[in-house]
This record gives C-alpha cells, sequence and structure tokens, in this order.
C-alpha cells in the first residue's frame, strides 16, 4: 500500500468536504480515516478541511494551518465533542535532540519543530474559542 494517497469516504453523509479530495499522507493518516469512516461514535468527521492562522517563528508572518483531522464524535456518556487532531510520528512531539556537531539535518528538525509549536499553540487556542478540542496522535494511539 502507499504511503500517500487518495481515500474514498464509505459513510460518505458522514464526511465534511468534498469527498473527492480526501487525501492521507501517511499510512497513520489512512488509518484514522477508516476509523472514522466505520466508527459509529464518530458523527462526522474532515481531513485538512478546518484553516486556522498562526504566526510562524521563522518569518515572523501569518500563515494557515490546515489540522490533519476534524471529527465530531458521540462519547459513551453521550456527550457531543469537537476535536481538532494532527497525526505526527512521535519522533516530531517533542524538540529535536542536538547532536555532536550540528548538521543541515539538525538544523531542519530545529525549524520544523518551532514552526510545528506555533501551529499547535494556535489550534489550541482557535479550539478553546469554539469549545472544541485539540489533540495530537502519534503511533502510539494509531498502532
Amino acid at each position: 500500500m502507499a504511503y500517500s494517497g487518495r481515500y474514498v469516504p464509505i459513510q460518505q453523509k458522514k464526511y465534511r468536504g468534498d469527498v473527492s479530495k480526501v487525501v492521507y499522507r501517511s499510512l497513520w493518516e489512512r488509518r484514522f480515516m477508516v476509523y472514522c469512516d466505520k466508527s459509529s461514535s464518530i458523527l462526522e468527521w474532515g481531513s485538512e478541511e478546518v484553516i486556522i492562522p498562526y504566526i510562524s517563528p521563522l518569518d515572523g508572518r501569518r500563515h494557515r494551518y490546515f489540522p490533519d483531522f476534524y471529527i465530531k464524535v458521540k462519547q459513551a456518556n453521550g456527550e457531543i465533542k469537537k476535536i481538532i487532531i494532527e497525526v505526527k510520528p512521535k519522533a516530531q512531539c517533542g524538540p529535536p535532540k542536538p547532536p555532536n556537531r550540528k548538521t543541515k539535518r539538525f538544523i531542519t528538525e530545529v525549524r520544523t519543530w518551532g514552526v510545528n509549536q506555533a501551529k499547535w499553540e494556535a489550534a489550541i487556542e482557535w479550539c478553546k474559542d469554539r469549545g472544541m478540542e485539540f489533540k495530537i496522535l502519534t503511533e502510539d494511539h494509531l498502532g
């Protein structure tokens, strides 16, 4: 199976957005799409359908963040919750470990970490303002 591709929702009425443009960029994202599509507790879902503005620490300018997923879930207690979800490898969920010498790869990882932090802080505030929750899922959650 390819690491990226198109996903066609089975329950298209549950999908919020254009069902012909659902794209996964990792097998973890695809796995989560299948879960959202098949789970009866997921009332609606979307992939990269939400836009959250953030300020990049690299250039100090406003950019647009498209989180991986939006879900509306009915919890076991009957409560309805809306959640924005980012799917990331666990290795990218913390600052990079400094190597013995600063390589180009390390500098790129530091830049990526800084941008991700800015995106996630903006997402937490954006969700809080709308009575939603922001979560980051890793392979530990999706395994």
